[in-house]
């Protein structure tokens, strides 16, 4: 059986006049009806359900606007559209004041009424099915195409390309689709973590012919200081555990404020706090910093080892371009906003670097695992970014960003490190002196009992992390797996399984957006 068709109610006085406009209407599917007052038209909305009503705004009796706020106490989402002679701005403002969804001035063509119903009622749906269209030719090429053939660059083009295509298919109900989509995830995660094993360690110790992406030690000096150098301040935001796909929902509430330039980077090793953040900030890797500030550095594994952020910024930036004003916030509560909030004028430094730190996503990942409520809300990645997007419309840091637009100043927004969504458990063998760590474990004589879930290495120079000591290997979780010892495997399974992780090696975590927001004048 055919849908029925989409009912459109139309009130004119001069209905008689519009007898071709619903006679074209008709012919191309819709249902239309006339009333030639506001009383007939608020009697056929109480009668029967319409899809969309075009209304005169000057009418004898009552006025359009005034109809509009009748209509829409009865039927609160029916989308309107003002046809009217009246070119007046005020009239404008009083149908945009009620919130009309569309406005036409007369004299208008029946094409011109056409394409403003079908946008309004069709829209969606043929876009959805665009969309569809648009997925199926492109899916038959990513399936051919093998990733393990890409180079960094490469890599960023289509971990970014799968981004985009799961923000539209879940955006759309296209959850057919959205599944074919993720069955391309389990391959892309094995050779990333292949091409990352052969190349990482080149990369950080300058052994390679050609050039390495950007990595956490570069970005102050090859992305903040340009920003600096050509103004008197910046600010250097940094949202802990953020990925692409979080920024990208975000991003579109920032344009009207910002011109927004987007390139990529790529985490040090492991992807966990202590290690990407700071070396985000000390332009060193993580054993050099040990090396270097051996009080800063102990033996822990916790993010108390993020404690000397601010140091380790000065100590990068009085080494690059000498000595440089640095004022620094950590916001990881709902009373640090708050003080952030009400000093917010005084936040910004009124010269150097300005920066935050804000833990609020890196917080929401880690308490889903204790939180059965957090669990419920955030269950799988499209229901974490509409969370972050509900949190960021009212945070702090929009109010910060909202404060460099005021004060036009330039703003480098990054991430320290992504998270996974882990559902594997990977069974891991280890003597007892082995870290906790969920998707990255230190440790004399550890493995994975399931080889392709991890990758090991055996030299702390590999990665250029602290030294250990003698026997001291390194393991990286791969894919979506999470480290679960034999002895403890059905605790670990109830409590991690679902849960968003970091530490390991997947494109979620490892590639990162890193954004120049110049305010728009």
């Amino acid at each position: 059986m055919p849908p029925a068709p989409k009912a459109v109610l139309w009130v004119d006085d001069e209905a008689e006049l519009l007898e071709s406009h619903r006679l074209f209407l008709t012919e191309k599917g819709f249902e239309v009806e006339m009333a030639s007052n506001a009383a007939d038209a608020l009697e056929l909305l109480r009668r029967r359900a319409f899809d969309l009503m075009l209304l005169d705004e000057q009418m004898p009796g009552m006025r359009g606007v005034a109809l509009v706020r009748e209509a829409r106490e009865l039927v609160p989402s029916l989308p309107i559209v003002m046809v009217t002679k009246s070119e007046e701005d005020q009239t404008l403002r009083d149908a945009l004041g009620v919130d009309v969804t569309e406005y036409l001035v007369k004299p208008v063509n029946p094409r011109q009424v056409l394409s403003v119903v079908l946008r309004i009622l069709e829209g969606p749906k043929i876009r959805q099915q665009a969309l569809a269209r648009s997925f199926v030719e492109r899916f038959r090429e990513l399936e051919q195409v093998r990733s393990r053939d890409l180079d960094w660059r490469g890599w960023i083009e289509r971990y970014g390309e799968l981004v985009q295509w799961d923000i539209d298919l879940a955006a759309a109900g296209e959850m057919g689709l959205y599944g074919s989509l993720r069955s391309l995830y389990p391959e892309m995660h094995r050779d990333f973590a292949a091409y990352l094993r052969g190349v990482y360690p080149h990369w950080v110790n300058d052994q390679i012919d050609g050039e390495r992406p950007p990595l956490s030690v570069d970005v102050v000096d090859e992305f903040l200081l340009p920003v600096l150098d050509g103004e008197k301040r910046a600010l250097y935001i940094v949202v802990d555990c953020m990925r692409l796909d979080q920024w990208r929902v975000i991003e579109p509430l920032l344009t009207p404020l910002f011109e927004i330039d987007t390139t990529y980077y790529f985490s040090v090793l492991p992807t966990a706090t202590p290690y990407s953040r700071n070396a985000l900030f000390s332009g060193l890797f993580p054993g050099e910093i040990a090396a270097r500030f051996p009080d800063w550095w102990g033996e822990r594994e916790d993010e108390t080892l993020n404690a000397h952020e601010r140091e380790l910024l000065e100590a990068h930036l009085k080494e690059l371009r000498g000595n440089t004003t640095v004022r620094y916030h950590k916001i990881s509560s709902s009373y640090d906003s708050d003080e952030l909030e009400r000093h917010l004028a005084n936040a910004i430094a009124p010269e150097g670097i300005t920066a935050f730190v804000f833990n609020f996503v890196d917080l929401l990942t880690h308490g889903r695992s204790d939180s059965a409520i957090l669990y419920e809300v955030a269950r799988d990645e499209i229901a974490l970014r509409q969370l972050t997007l509900q949190w960021f419309k009212r945070s702090a840091l929009l109010s910060v960003l909202k404060e460099a637009h005021r004060k036009k100043i330039p703003v480098i927004l990054t991430s320290d490190h992504g998270s996974i969504h882990c559902n594997s458990p990977a069974t891991v063998l280890a003597k007892r002196d082995a870290t906790p760590n969920l998707r990255f474990k230190f440790g004399e004589d550890l493995r994975a009992e399931n080889p392709e879930q991890a990758l090991l290495f055996t030299n702390e120079d590999d990665l250029r992390l602290p030294r250990r000591g003698t026997g001291a290997n390194t393991l990286l979780a791969v894919g979506d797996s999470f480290f679960v010892y034999p002895t403890k495997l059905r605790e670990y399974q109830q409590r991690y399984r679902g849960s968003f992780l970091h530490g390991g090696v997947t494109p979620e975590e490892v590639i990162l957006p890193l954004s120049l927001l110049t305010p728009r004048k």
